[in-house]
């Protein structure tokens, strides 16, 4: 079974994302695909899903939507202001669309990119084997008003909503890294001031990377300048030639010459995409060995998110319709057979 979802009005930053396209650095194209890698995971996890589904990305702002028949989706990822005929909705939670209804998601409360998934996944073209659109290297395009996706339903929409606790990942925080092997260019010193340093998340962010502020010295690797270009990967922190530090996310090119003190681990990747604008963050190092320990395949992280689910209780004090509803049954008038 499918259904048609319709976007009548788009914010200006949704595009269609799924795990993007690994593999394919050799070629100078970096993976891509959802910045926020978790929000998906929950997604799945919601939605029952085993593996996770495309999503409509939505930078800072949604858009208004609606189905053509009832649909589960799933909002995750930063939290932002969302109701369903004017009926606030819970973030980090799954809900029921009907098709004489309509969906608007608004502005971000905490966060820069908020996540739609329907019922199996956002249907689109597939390029290079992923339907993610890779704005930098021209691969699809942002999402306008008045697109509309195939989506397919699995037909439980007789499954109650849930929710979850989503982890804390949109005011910034401590973000884990690994030495890399330009890191024996900053000397000891440098390398000790990065981690005692707090750093703010400047204006210059996006789906190819953030740029850091900070006080006091810049942070200059030795030699200064003749380093070759070589590979780098989503979560590199380099160096620029000001000695500010900046993070690579999904978008990043794949070739570089800027000194690399070190690379975020893939878990804490998703505070730095949703970190917003002056939010602080700040750096610790941690052993290949600890970083090991903390790596997961995204099955057992949506197994563990899907442990972590409960029913989404309505609050009746928010339920205008609360009287159409059955509120008391099994009442008799006392005196049946066998009644007391």
């Amino acid at each position: 079974m499918t259904a048609l979802l319709t976007l009548h009005k788009a914010g200006p930053g949704i595009t269609v994302q799924d795990g993007g396209r690994p593999g394919m650095a050799r070629l100078g194209l970096s993976r891509g695909g959802a910045v926020d890698r978790l929000a998906l995971l929950e997604a799945a996890a919601l939605l029952k899903a085993e593996a996770p589904l495309a999503a409509l990305e939505m930078a800072g702002i949604g858009g208004v939507f609606t189905t053509t028949a009832a649909a589960r989706i799933a909002l995750t990822g930063a939290p932002m202001r969302a109701d369903i005929d004017g009926r606030e909705l819970a973030w980090g939670a799954s809900h029921l669309l009907l098709p004489d209804q309509t969906l608007t998601i608004g502005p971000a409360l905490s966060g820069r990119y908020g996540y739609l998934t329907p019922e199996g996944g956002v249907g689109a073209p597939s390029l290079m084997s992923s339907v993610s659109a890779h704005l930098a290297a021209g691969l699809g395009r942002a999402c306008r008003s008045g697109d509309r996706f195939v989506i397919a339903r699995t037909g439980a929409t007789d499954a109650g909503p849930e929710t979850m606790t989503q982890a804390p990942r949109f005011a910034g925080g401590v973000i884990r890294y690994v030495a890399g092997p330009q890191s024996a260019l900053f000397s000891d010193e440098t390398r000790k001031r990065f981690r005692a340093t707090e750093f703010r998340v400047s204006g210059a962010a996006n789906r190819q990377g953030v740029r850091l502020d900070h006080d006091g010295a810049p942070f200059a690797a030795e030699p200064r300048a003749g380093l070759v270009s070589e590979p780098i990967i989503e979560g590199d922190i380099q160096m620029t030639g000001e000695g500010q530090a900046a993070i690579l996310l999904a978008e990043c090119q794949t070739i570089g010459g800027y000194p690399r003190i070190g690379t975020v681990l893939p878990a804490d990747l998703p505070i730095v995409a949703q970190a917003p604008t002056a939010s602080a963050l700040r750096f610790r190092e941690v052993s290949f060995e600890e970083a090991d320990r903390l790596l997961r395949t995204e099955p057992s992280q949506i197994a563990d998110l899907r442990r972590g689910l409960r029913p989404l209780v309505r609050d009746p004090r928010k339920i205008p319709d609360l009287l159409n509803y059955q509120l008391i049954s099994g009442v008799t008038a006392g005196d049946a057979p066998g009644e007391r």
